[in-house]
């Protein structure tokens, strides 16, 4: 059988609630889908539809399936709206919310690459620090950092790099470089009131220390800005902290020992096709926070 066109018949079965609307939905006959979909739940070895005098219902494997067809049949379709909007150029206002660190750090000083490359682009940022609900302030989309569990929107991690530990030259040509992660209780550790124990990966084992210091922060900014004047040791996200350490403004320290960071990820409403507008701020989102995979996960982690 053609599993597609079944797909499709069970999709609008499910969704009109009768084989008939279908039919008319599809420019076919009664018949037609009743057998697409019988077909469907014969080869699945399941029924997915209870079926009475008055109505169609779909039961639990029903419900389940039905989630997954909607998906691929979406995904078919905006695939096919992406290569036929190709050749158009992207245009119009985008409306975004960025962490203010990752807006600093990693899109403002790449945001006039962005603009070169599409001009008819209006961009309207905000820099917010907190999940913000983006149906209700009208965004476009939103990076976010650490896990995203809300149905309401679409998300896709762009960035899950390790957790780096780091100083100033200043700070270890004063203190010293600990050597292992047990020496950071000798040392001045930028603490935060959300994070005083370090995570650390040992021979495969994790292990946590809980660090001290004479400041506490609260923020990635405050903690970076901590450790650039040499006040002390931070442990960061990898995108907080890489390019102050290419930069060599930041030294990093036990890389040997690191586990992998909070991701941070592009969120945005649902919608049926992805504007094309919207799909490249995405790709261009993914191509500024990459991170070559061997610094991004060691090989103990991607076992």
């Amino acid at each position: 059988m053609n599993k597609l066109l079944g797909m499709q018949a069970f999709v609008k079965v499910a969704d009109s609630g009768s084989f008939t609307a279908a039919a008319t939905q599809l420019g076919v006959s009664v018949s037609a889908v009743a057998k697409a979909v019988a077909r469907l739940e014969e080869e699945l070895g399941t029924q997915l539809l209870t079926r009475s005098t008055r109505k169609l219902a779909l039961n639990d494997d029903g419900r389940d399936y039905y989630v997954r067809c909607q998906q691929i049949l979406n995904d078919i379709e905006d695939a096919e709206a992406s290569l036929k909007s190709a050749g158009e150029t992207p245009k119009g206002q985008l409306k975004l919310s960025f962490p203010a660190l990752f807006g600093r750090i990693s899109f403002l000083p790449r945001v006039a690459e962005f603009n070169r490359r599409y001009p008819d682009i209006v961009l309207n940022v905000s820099f917010d620090d907190r999940q913000v609900d983006l149906i209700e302030r009208g965004l476009d989309l939103a990076v976010q950092v650490g896990e995203i569990n809300n149905p309401r929107y679409v998300s896709r991690v762009i960035n899950r790099g390790l957790r780096i530990t780091a100083a100033s030259p200043a700070y270890f040509k004063q203190h010293g470089k600990p050597e292992t992660p047990e020496e950071l209780t000798r040392h001045r550790c930028v603490t935060s009131a959300l994070f005083p124990i370090w995570p650390y990966n040992v021979k495969g084992k994790r292990i946590e220390v809980a660090v001290r210091g004479p400041l506490t922060v609260t923020g990635g900014e405050a903690a970076r800005e901590a450790a650039l004047l040499g006040l002390g040791i931070i442990q960061a996200n990898w995108w907080t902290a890489h390019q102050d350490i290419a930069d060599g403004n930041l030294v990093e320290v036990l890389k040997a020992y690191a586990v992998e960071g909070q991701p941070i990820s592009v969120v945005y409403p649902p919608t049926r096709h992805v504007p094309r507008k919207l799909r490249v701020m995405i790709d261009f989102l993914v191509e500024i926070t990459r991170v070559v995979e061997a610094e991004a996960v060691p090989a103990r982690l991607r076992k």
